[in-house]
C-alpha cells in the first residue's frame, strides 16, 4: 500500500486530503509546514509528496528542490490557491510532478495521483530488474563484450580503488554517467552517496549555489539554508557531468575544493571541509578549451589525473545486439508488454545505422519500437523513419561474430524485402532454388503450393 504525504499550513485542507486518500485506500501521513514535511521525508517510506507552494518558513518550492535533490524519484504535486503561469513554471521547473490551483478538483487529483504513483511502481519494478541481473554491483546496463568496451572496463578496474580524479570523454549518449556510476561502485566510497550533478542544466546564477550551497538571506529568494551538492557527497563521490560548461568563477572555486577540500558557502564566511572523490565528464575537447582560453589549464591538470575515453556506439557495433535485448526487457516492463525480439530487417537495419546519438538515441529507439509494436516481435515498420530509410539502401552489412545462420536470414530477409517478397525473384537473385529459399525461411506452406 502507498503511503501519501500531505503539507499545508491549513489543518481543514490537511485533514480534507488525508480523509480523501484514506478513502482511495492509502496510508496518509500529514504535516504542518515544511519543515515537518522534510522531517518525515527524511525518514523514509513515502511514496508521494503533496504540498502546498506558499507556507511559512519553508516554501513549497524549497520542499520540491529538496527532495527532488535528496530523493530523486520521488514525485511531489504542488497546490496553490494563487495560481499563475510563473507559479506552475517555477514548480515544474524545480522538479514537481505536477501543479494544481484551489478549490481543488479531488476527482482530477485522484487521477493525477494514481498516474504518479504508476510511474514510481514501473520504475521500482526497472530497478529490481536491473539488481536481478547484477548491474547495480556491475555498472548499471554498462552491456557489451567487444573489445572497445572490455578496455574501458579494465581502466574502471585500476580507477575504482584509488582516490585519484577521473575525467571521463566521448560524444554525448555514450554512456558516461554509467561508467561514473561504476567507479563509484567498485570504490571502497560505495556505501557511501554518489552526487551527480549536470553542469549544462543549470544557468551559471544557480551552479555555483548548487555546488557550494547559501547561506539564508545571501540572495533574493535564500529563506533557508541549504547545504550544497559537495556537502551531500561528503565521504562518498560527485559526478560533475558535462564540466567543460562551466564559467571562469565556478572553475576558481572548483580548483580550490579539489586543491584544498574547502569552500564557503555562498554568502558564508564559515569555511566548510569535505572528504569527496571528484568524477567528471565531458564531450568537449578540453585541451582545445584551454588553447581557446575557455577553460583554466590549472583546472584541466588536476581533473586529467586518470583519463577514460568511451567509445561511440559504431565503434563498437558488435555490443548493439545486446543492448537491443536489455532495453527491450527493460521497455517491456514499464509498457507491460511481452515482445519476444526483432525480426531480422528490424535487426539489420539497426546494425547498418551509424547511432550519431548514441547509447542513447538506440534506447530511446527501442522505447519507440515496443510502444509501436502490436505483435510479439519488433518489425522495420515499428522503427523510426531515419532507421527505416537506412534499412533501403543496397548494401547488407553483416557483423563479425555473427553465426551463419543469423546472417543468412538477414540476407534471405533483406533480398526478399528488395524484391517485394518476390520469393522466386529473390531466390534468383540469391544463385538457390525457390524450394530451398522456402525451407531455409520456414515457408513450409508455400512450399507444397
Amino acid at each position: 500500500m502507498f503511503t501519501i504525504l500531505t503539507i499545508d499550513d491549513e489543518e481543514n485542507i490537511r485533514n480534507g486530503l488525508a480523509d480523501n486518500f484514506e478513502i482511495e485506500g492509502y496510508n496518509v501521513e500529514k504535516a504542518a509546514n515544511g519543515k515537518e514535511g522534510l522531517n518525515i521525508i527524511s525518514k523514509g517510506g513515502i511514496d508521494l509528496v503533496i504540498t502546498d507552494l506558499r507556507m511559512d518558513g519553508i516554501s513549497g518550492e524549497e520542499v520540491v528542490r529538496r527532495v527532488t535533490t535528496e530523493n530523486p524519484g520521488l514525485p511531489i504535486i504542488v497546490l496553490t490557491g494563487h495560481g499563475s503561469i510563473e507559479d506552475a513554471t517555477k514548480a515544474i521547473k524545480a522538479g514537481a510532478y505536477d501543479f494544481l490551483t484551489k478549490p481543488l478538483d479531488l476527482d482530477h487529483l485522484n487521477h493525477i495521483v494514481k498516474n504518479a504513483l504508476k510511474g514510481r511502481l514501473q520504475e521500482q519494478k526497472i530497478n529490481e530488474l536491473q539488481e536481478k541481473l547484477g548491474n547495480s554491483s556491475q555498472s548499471d546496463l554498462m552491456v557489451g563484450k567487444s573489445a572497445e568496451l572490455n578496455r574501458v572496463r579494465t581502466l574502471i578496474q585500476k580507477a575504482a580503488p584509488s582516490q585519484a580524479t577521473v575525467l571521463i570523454t566521448g560524444e554525448s549518449g555514450v554512456g558516461k554517467e554509467l561508467v561514473a556510476r561504476a567507479i563509484h561502485n567498485q570504490s571502497n566510497r560505495k556505501d557511501k552517496a554518489l552526487i551527480t550533478v549536470n553542469c549544462s542544466a543549470l544557468s551559471e546564477s544557480l551552479l555555483e549555489s548548487e555546488l557550494f550551497g547559501y547561506e539564508k538571506g545571501s540572495f533574493t529568494g535564500a529563506e533557508n539554508q541549504h547545504k550544497g551538492r559537495f556537502e551531500l557527497a561528503d565521504g562518498g563521490t560527485i559526478f560533475l557531468d558535462e564540466i567543460g560548461e562551466i564559467n571562469m568563477v565556478t572553475q576558481v572555486k572548483l580548483l580550490r575544493v579539489l586543491q584544498e577540500r574547502k569552500f564557503e558557502r555562498v554568502g558564508g564566511e564559515k569555511t566548510i571541509e569535505v572528504d569527496v572523490r571528484l568524477v567528471a565528464a565531458t564531450n568537449r575537447n578540453l585541451e582545445k578549451e584551454v588553447e581557446e582560453g575557455r577553460f583554466r589549464q590549472d583546472l584541466f591538470y588536476r581533473l586529467n589525473v586518470l583519463r577514460i575515453q568511451m567509445p561511440s556506439l559504431r565503434d563498437r557495433k558488435d555490443d548493439i545486439p545486446l543492448l537491443m535485448h536489455e532495453f527491450l526487457k527493460k521497455f517491456n516492463i514499464k509498457n507491460q508488454k511481452n515482445i519476444k525480439g526483432f525480426d531480422n530487417r528490424a535487426k539489420s537495419a539497426m546494425l547498418k545505422y551509424d547511432w550519431p546519438g548514441n547509447i542513447r538515441e538506440l534506447e530511446n529507439c527501442v522505447e519507440s519500437a515496443v510502444v509501436m509494436c502490436n505483435g510479439d516481435e519488433i518489425k522495420i515498420d515499428d522503427l523510426p523513419l531515419s532507421i527505416q530509410n537506412k534499412s533501403a539502401d543496397k548494401m547488407i552489412e553483416i557483423p563479425l561474430g555473427m553465426p551463419i545462420e543469423e546472417a543468412e536470414k538477414i540476407l534471405i530477409q533483406e533480398n526478399l524485402a528488395a524484391c517485394n517478397g518476390n520469393k522466386s525473384k529473390a531466390a534468383q537473385i540469391l544463385g538457390i532454388g525457390r524450394k530451398t529459399l522456402l525451407r531455409k525461411i520456414g515457408d513450409s506452406k508455400d512450399e507444397e503450393e
